[in-house]
């Protein structure tokens, strides 16, 4: 995938929630994004928790993998909201840097436990 084609997507969805002023349509995107990083935030967890109590390895590596997804998505929403001046403060860089590393965490899971499986899966 055209790695320009991620900047292109972040920048017009600041544009999209930029474009107009007006309080009414920055109360509406305001209220839209914020609740995209909660969602994906509390997912990550929720993911963990399942991957926890996976019935196989595969399961275990899938639950990680949407963990990991969420991450990212939790990522994208904060830098959407902070780049658009929807979210502002201080507290905001800390959840950016945590979804970051939380993700980073994440990925080594993942990637540790999908290679454990494909050591482990039986001949044919």
């Amino acid at each position: 995938m055209d790695p320009d084609i991620h900047a292109r997507a972040f920048h017009f969805a600041v544009r999209v929630c930029t474009f107009r002023k007006d309080v009414e349509f920055r109360r509406i995107a305001r209220d839209v994004v914020i609740r995209q990083p909660v969602a994906s935030a509390t997912s990550i967890g929720a993911n963990l928790a399942e991957a926890r109590g996976a019935q196989s390895r595969p399961d275990f590596v899938a639950k990680v993998a949407i963990a990991r997804k969420e991450s990212r998505e939790a990522q994208f929403w904060l830098r959407l909201a902070h780049s658009a001046k929807l979210l502002e403060g201080e507290d905001l860089e800390p959840l950016i840097t945590e979804a970051t590393s939380i993700g980073q965490v994440v990925s080594a899971i993942c990637r540790t436990a999908s290679q454990s499986t494909s050591r482990t899966a039986p001949r044919r």
